[in-house]
C-alpha cells in the first residue's frame, strides 16, 4: 500500500547583516576676536586768573553806607576832640597875648591848612588787593589698546557601537499534501474495487 500523506518540511531563513564598531575623533577649532579700544589725547588748561579787590580802596573815596556812617562817627568824635583841643589852645594863647601880637592871624593860617589837608581827601588811602591764582596745563595721551580673545574647541571622540541585525527571510513551514487516491464510500463504489477475501 502506497503512502497517502506526504509531509515536507521548510527550514527557516535568517540573514544577518553586522556593522562594525567604529571610534572618530574630530578635530578642535580655534577662534579669535579681536576688539579695539580707542585711546585718545586730552590737553586741559587753565590760564592764569588774577583777582583784584578794590573794595576797601573805593571805600575810602565813596564808602557804603554803613562804612560812611562809621566813618562819620569817627569823623564827628574826632572833631570834637579837635575843636576842644583847639579852642583850648586858642583860650592858651589868648590869655598869652601881649599887646602888638597878631593872634587872629595866626588862628586864620592854621584854619587854612587844616582845610587844605582835608580838601585832599579824594585819593584813595589803600591801594587794591591783587592776588592770583597760577595757571595749570594737563596734558594726558592714551595709546589705543587691542584686546585678543581666543576660544579653544577642544576636540572630540564620538564611539558609535556595533550592530547586528538579523531579518528572518523564510519562516518555518511544515507541508502536508495528500498523495493518495480519492476514497469512496462505500468502498464497492470505488470502479477498482477488489472485494477483500477473508475466508481463507
Amino acid at each position: 500500500m502506497k503512502p497517502l500523506i506526504e509531509i515536507t518540511t521548510v527550514p527557516i531563513q535568517i540573514e544577518m547583516k553586522t556593522t562594525n564598531a567604529k571610534l572618530e575623533y574630530a578635530r578642535g577649532t580655534a577662534e579669535m576676536e579681536i576688539s579695539r579700544d580707542k585711546g585718545g589725547l586730552q590737553i586741559k588748561s587753565r590760564p592764569i586768573r588774577v583777582n583784584i579787590d578794590t573794595f576797601e580802596a573805593r571805600n575810602t573815596v565813596t564808602p557804603t553806607l554803613a562804612r560812611s556812617l562809621q566813618q562819620g562817627a569817627q569823623k564827628g568824635q574826632q572833631a570834637a576832640y579837635q575843636a576842644t583841643a583847639t579852642y583850648a589852645q586858642q583860650g592858651k594863647l589868648m590869655m598869652e597875648t601881649k599887646l602888638g601880637e597878631e593872634v587872629i592871624t595866626q588862628f586864620a593860617k592854621s584854619a587854612m591848612i587844616d582845610t587844605r589837608q582835608e580838601a585832599l581827601g579824594f585819593i584813595p588811602e589803600t591801594g587794591p588787593e591783587i592776588t592770583w591764582d597760577a595757571g595749570e596745563m594737563n596734558i594726558r595721551y592714551e595709546m589705543d589698546k587691542l584686546n585678543f580673545d581666543w576660544k579653544f574647541g577642544q576636540g572630540d571622540f564620538e564611539f558609535t557601537p556595533g550592530d547586528i541585525e538579523f531579518t528572518v527571510t523564510q519562516r518555518p513551514e511544515v507541508v502536508i499534501k495528500y498523495i493518495g487516491g480519492p476514497i469512496y464510500v462505500p468502498p464497492s463504489a470505488d470502479p477498482n474495487y477488489e472485494p477483500v477475501d477473508v475466508k481463507g
